[in-house]
């Protein structure tokens, strides 16, 4: 086993660049900021950033997002059991960047682990940036395709920036409006400032006369980006600028050489169930599939999410508490 510090964990995840962005070094870094400790293990061919969270009584929670990284998982799962266990961790939660009916020959999942509440979204929508914007705008809903030109005509602007706190702005305006939690503002200025410089982050604002209208936070790794955080304000909504934003955050996906742009959460429910329900549906997830479907992208669902136990115990006193906390 190896105990890769974060340049040789850049360096390993160079040979894998389809790994998930949720496993590179500088989302480890980030999470490390805001009360987690990364520990990235290498063993043969597969790897795993872990994330750490302190417990009272010296003990932790382990967390695989969308990992682990490589071929021949079984290789690995005797290692991470190991840096568990030093660090006194209630149970390891593991969340593989593994789709529902995709091969998993060689990513053996989590031996003795039993299926879990996932932390990130199950299902997602994947935008195949295949044939260029005229081809994008042909595979989108009709109205989508309509909003996204009607911004145009009405004057929006999309320009790529760095003013942070004007997106944290509309990101708390946005929360407000659709009764949905925001980071704080130094978790967005750490995560611009840890991806940016790597050409791996850009935030896209929509304008109107100079006046900021929707903005997007894109994040890219290989041959993927991702729409992780979004906000559009109260203002001139009728133009349309939240549509215009996503379709130049395509555009600088693909210029970055990505073949899929995510836009990374709707209800987990099946396609048949989201399209009969999506029109009379306000709750949850639901408002946003409602915008995202239009874009004209594919359905695809996770594998899920499993957790090790390695104190049943206080796994089961982990469980209640994490169910108050929930309920409050």
């Amino acid at each position: 086993m190896a105990i890769l510090d974060a340049a040789q964990w850049g360096n390993f995840l160079a040979d894998h660049p389809d790994a998930h962005v949720l496993q590179t070094t500088a989302w480890g870094e980030l999470k490390a900021g805001f009360g987690w400790t990364p520990m990235r293990v290498q063993a043969g061919t597969a790897g795993a950033q872990i994330l750490f969270r302190k417990l009272p009584l010296g003990l932790t929670v382990g967390y695989i997002p969308k990992g682990p990284v490589g071929s021949g998982w079984g290789e690995i799962w005797p290692e991470v059991e190991q840096v568990c266990r030093k660090q006194h961790a209630i149970f390891l939660k593991v969340e593989p960047d593994v789709w529902e009916g995709q091969p998993i020959s060689g990513h053996d999942l989590v031996p003795g682990a039993i299926p879990a509440l996932p932390i990130q979204p199950l299902r997602t929508i994947e935008i195949d940036l295949a044939g260029g914007p005229d081809e994008w705008l042909a595979r989108m809903k009709q109205k989508t395709r309509y909003n996204v030109r009607l911004a145009e005509k009405k004057e929006v602007v999309v320009r790529e920036n760095v003013d942070i706190a004007s997106f944290y702005r509309l990101m708390q305006e946005t929360g407000q409006r659709d009764q949905f939690g925001v980071h704080s503002l130094a978790y967005y200025q750490r995560a611009y400032d840890l991806f940016s410089p790597e050409g791996t982050c850009a935030l896209l604002t929509a304008e109107y006369a100079g006046q900021p209208l929707a903005s997007v936070m894109v994040f890219a790794q290989g041959n993927r980006a991702w729409y992780f955080y979004g906000a559009s304000g109260n203002a001139e909504r009728n133009r349309m600028p939240a549509y215009l934003v996503q379709f130049e955050a395509m555009r600088w996906a693909a210029a970055r050489g990505c073949q899929v742009y995510d836009l990374w959460g709707i209800p987990d429910m099946d396609e048949q169930a989201l399209e009969e329900q999506f029109t009379g549906r306000d709750d949850g997830l639901w408002g946003v599939y409602r915008f995202k479907r239009g874009f004209g992208g594919e359905v695809r669902r996770s594998i899920g999410a499993w957790d090790k136990i390695y104190q049943p115990l206080w796994y089961k006193a982990y469980q209640v508490y994490s169910r108050r906390r929930g309920g409050e």
